[in-house]
């Protein structure tokens, strides 16, 4: 069993960067949790953001230890919500947990869609340049669920693994989406791994067709394609 910390924020006004929901609180007492996420938590620029297929974030906590040592200046930022997630645990990470693993958390039934998609807010947020490329290279993500039941959930239940559907982990599927050279035989596995969000599938569908991989820029450093 795996007992998460709980977190949620609305969306704020940054003077460096556009509005962003990436700081968060601890929740306390039941929460309903919607198709849509949690009562109480919002996200900003919802074309890459939030929707059914991305209502939560997870990412692991001992992530922050191995961030501390890396970055020792910072290691005060370094702790649960610094990334913005919604939830924290210690014992899942992305080399255990797969995509379409289905977990019951109080009342709900939530799946695993996607790894996490750093971008350059996180970096703007704890103050660490080009901390969204060091993520992204080390594979430390963290991932995305939707809700396939409601219900309402506290601070402290477990989530419970009931089933696992693909036999692609999301550390795999990071590798697979950003950090290996272009593999049609790769991209096609992850497109066959049952539960993954609609927007990996189309962005995997993007680059066999377009047979080479897009653009980071934008998400990593917040610069146009191209810029």
């Amino acid at each position: 069993m795996h007992y998460p910390q709980v977190f949620i924020g609305p969306v704020r006004e940054y003077e460096t960067m556009r509005p962003s929901g990436i700081s968060k609180r601890a929740a306390e007492g039941r929460i309903l949790l919607t198709p849509l996420g949690l009562e109480g938590d919002q996200q900003a620029e919802t074309h890459f953001h939030g929707g059914p297929d991305r209502a939560l974030c997870h990412f692991p906590r001992e992530h922050y230890a191995h961030l501390s040592q890396q970055f020792p200046q910072q290691a005060e930022h370094f702790q649960p919500p610094g990334f913005g997630e919604n939830i924290s645990t210690l014992g899942l990470t992305e080399q255990n947990v797969f995509i379409g693993d289905i977990f019951r958390w109080g009342e709900a039934l939530i799946q695993v869609t996607q790894p996490r998609s750093p971008c350059y807010k996180i970096g703007i947020h704890l103050g660490v340049a080009q901390l969204s490329h060091v993520i992204q290279q080390s594979g430390r993500c963290g991932w995305l669920y939707r809700v396939l039941s409601p219900g309402y959930i506290s601070d402290g239940q477990p989530l419970e693994l009931l089933t696992r559907n693909s036999e692609v982990s999301v550390a795999e599927a990071i590798s697979i989406a950003f950090n290996q050279p272009y593999d049609e035989e790769q991209y096609r596995r992850l497109l066959g791994a049952a539960g993954l969000a609609a927007s990996w599938s189309s962005k995997m569908q993007v680059r066999l067709e377009s047979r080479k991989i897009e653009s980071f820029s934008a998400r990593l450093d917040g610069k146009p394609r191209g810029g």
